[in-house]
């Protein structure tokens, strides 16, 4: 199974410094709840707009810059257990919660991304779509393991579910529609990760995983440490 590869980081060397200064410009923009037009961040830049459109093309490449930039020490994460389902977790426990930190620009991704997806539709989109998709990265590199005990078609369908979860709708929803906390998003996403992740391995065609055991459930075994969300709450 192939794993999709870490986006592009943006140009090194003498480039860099312009780089630098588009995507530090933009950063503050989008924190402040909005996506600049590269005109625009030209003007608030300094720099002429064929510079501008030098480093950043479209939209799509300035939000993808922008979002790399914010979630790189999410990206940076790598598990370091050997045993896929404790990997998971590690990823969850570690990550999820560093996107209240960069929820600003997560936002404007999914906002471009949705408007894009409509003016597609219509065949009126004029500049190149963005498209998402890293998070497919991180959860294929931290549930590979996984994939043996699983099966192709119960690995992919966990994939496909923690990806609902593993993201900024989830924040989106218990946020915006639920009035949540970050305290209650973070919890409400690891109940759900527990809930998908039994239900994946109760339906595996090999044996069953150490997790599903008496001694095993809940998190403990295998040198795990007890779940947050049984712990904390």
């Amino acid at each position: 199974m192939r794993t999709p590869p870490p986006p592009d980081t943006g140009p090194t060397g003498p480039q860099a410094r312009t780089y630098r200064l588009l995507l530090g410009h933009a950063m503050t923009l989008v924190r402040r709840g909005r996506i600049p037009s590269v005109p625009e961040l030209a003007v608030k830049a300094r720099v002429s707009r064929a510079t501008a459109y030098r480093y950043f093309p479209s939209r799509s490449k300035l939000v993808s810059a922008v979002v790399a930039e914010s979630l790189a020490p999410v990206r940076r994460f790598e598990p370091t257990a050997a045993d896929g389902l404790v990997r998971v977790r590690e990823l969850f426990d570690k990550t999820f919660p560093l996107f209240k930190r960069f929820e600003p620009h997560m936002r404007a991704a999914l906002h471009l991304a949705l408007e894009h997806e409509s003016l597609e539709r219509m065949g009126i989109l004029e500049e190149e779509p963005y498209r998402r998709g890293h998070r497919q990265y991180m959860l294929h590199r931290a549930a590979a393991p996984l994939a043996a005990t699983l099966g192709p078609a119960g690995y992919d369908r966990l994939i496909k579910a923690l990806s609902l979860v593993y993201g900024i709708e989830s924040y989106v929803v218990l946020r915006d529609i639920w009035g949540a906390s970050y305290r209650e998003v973070e919890a409400v996403a690891r109940w759900m990760l527990e809930a998908l992740i039994e239900s994946a391995l109760r339906r595996a065609p090999a044996a069953p995983h150490p997790a599903l055991s008496p001694k095993g459930r809940g998190g403990r075994g295998r040198g795990e440490k007890s779940s947050p969300s049984r712990s904390r709450r």
